[in-house]
């Protein structure tokens, strides 16, 4: 993820793009705010309402952390050690009651790359950092292993079918990576039984020249077993040129999500839903640093679209964000996720009805205006989870009768 992270398309392809524009079309959901956790992050949302994310301890600890049916359940972490960390990061889940993440271990990283994990927990030992799948019949992690000759593996979601994605290290030292990191990483999927699968990275571009492209993540899988990611360049594995091209993965093959705007960094997909649409991040020319990424939609029918960044009521006038990450999409296509103004003030926002809106501006109940800082996921039943200001983690619940 970025750090808080016109038609150029192939023929071939068959792909379009447009602009979404913001033409409110309808009324407007509003949402009633509900608190779960006063020092967590929701990253994550079911079908049933359960909310996964991360939680601190009383410690000061990071711990994965289920919210569900009123309670709290701390996932605890890979090892034993005290200070180790963990985390539900990325927002795709299922409906099995399966929640995938990353956690330390207690086995130091002989490489000491602090890899993607330490863009998303706190690593100051350099420990092993592994993708995990916690099992809620059982109450246990289930250590995801890296390829063969790797030390790491980073798990970003797991399906109805009990498919898990991610990325995870090979025992290749890529000249293209960026110390401290050394080895090559890989697309992965995990089956359920936790046997690794290798996917690969794109070879030739869509516009028929070769990529050279090394290393890739997968980052979202849905129950038709479609699996989109990023494929690229090693770096520092937590994104810009490891992220050259967005990529699905079907039927057994890769293929690329041309990104129209030609640039070759944060070109990054966040999820997609069980239709087929995808949303992400991407990048800009000339902004290699990723501090512009606008938001968008894929989808094989519709093509590339752009979506409109919020506008953000400020004492002087509305003033529109400069750069966002569309997080999540359910199957009605409402959209969520986050974007920021140049202080950098961060908003949390949803697509829907045709119009980008600013979340604060919808809330019925629950919370002051301004409170809603990263939105995260989306489940079907339209409900909401992701962060405030204050670092609390939130679940925004549609008001029934009001613009629904």
């Amino acid at each position: 993820m970025r750090h808080t992270l016109q038609a150029i398309v192939a023929a071939a392809c068959g792909l379009t793009f447009t602009h979404l524009v913001n033409a409110d079309t309808g009324p407007q959901t509003r949402y009633r705010i509900i608190i779960l956790d006063a020092a967590g992050r929701g990253n994550s949302i079911n079908d049933f309402g359960a909310v996964a994310g991360r939680s601190k301890t009383a410690s000061g600890n990071l711990h994965a952390t289920v919210w569900a049916f009123g309670r709290k359940i701390d996932l605890g972490t890979l090892g034993q050690g005290s200070t180790l960390n963990s985390t539900v990061q990325w927002p795709a889940k299922n409906n099995l009651g399966l929640v995938s993440g990353l956690s330390l271990t207690d086995a130091p990283d002989p490489n000491q790359e602090g890899w993607s994990c330490a863009a998303f927990l706190p690593n100051p030992t350099l420990r092993q950092c592994l993708g995990f799948v916690w099992d809620p019949f059982t109450s246990k992690m289930h250590a995801l292993t890296p390829l063969p000759g790797g030390t790491n593996s980073f798990a970003t979601g797991t399906n109805d079918l009990a498919e898990t994605v991610g990325w995870a290290e090979n025992e290749v030292r890529d000249p293209s990576c960026v110390a401290p990191q050394v080895l090559q990483f890989r697309p992965v999927r995990w089956g359920p039984a936790h046997e690794i699968h290798e996917l690969p990275v794109l070879q030739t571009a869509a516009s028929g020249q070769a990529t050279g492209d090394t290393t890739g993540a997968a980052t979202a899988v849905n129950d038709r077993g479609q699996i989109v990611g990023i494929s690229g360049a090693c770096g520092v594995a937590v994104g810009g040129v490891s992220a050259r091209h967005a990529v699905i993965w079907e039927n057994g093959g890769v293929e690329e999500i041309v990104n129209p705007n030609g640039a070759l960094y944060w070109n990054t997909p966040m999820m997609i839903n069980k239709r087929g649409d995808v949303v992400g991040f991407a990048g800009v020319p000339d902004d290699p640093d990723g501090n512009f990424t606008p938001p968008f939609m894929w989808s094989r029918r519709g093509g590339w679209q752009w979506i409109p960044l919020p506008v953000i009521d400020t004492p002087s006038g509305g003033v529109q964000d400069i750069a966002g990450v569309a997080t999540s999409i359910n199957s009605r296509r409402q959209i969520v996720g986050y974007s920021n103004d140049s202080a950098p003030h961060f908003h949390a926002w949803i697509w829907q009805n045709g119009v980008t809106r600013d979340l604060n501006d919808l809330i019925a109940r629950g919370v002051p205006k301004g409170s809603l800082r990263l939105a995260f996921d989306i489940n079907e039943r339209g409900e909401i989870t992701g962060t405030t200001t204050s670092g609390e983690t939130f679940l925004a619940v549609p008001v029934e009768g009001a613009g629904r």
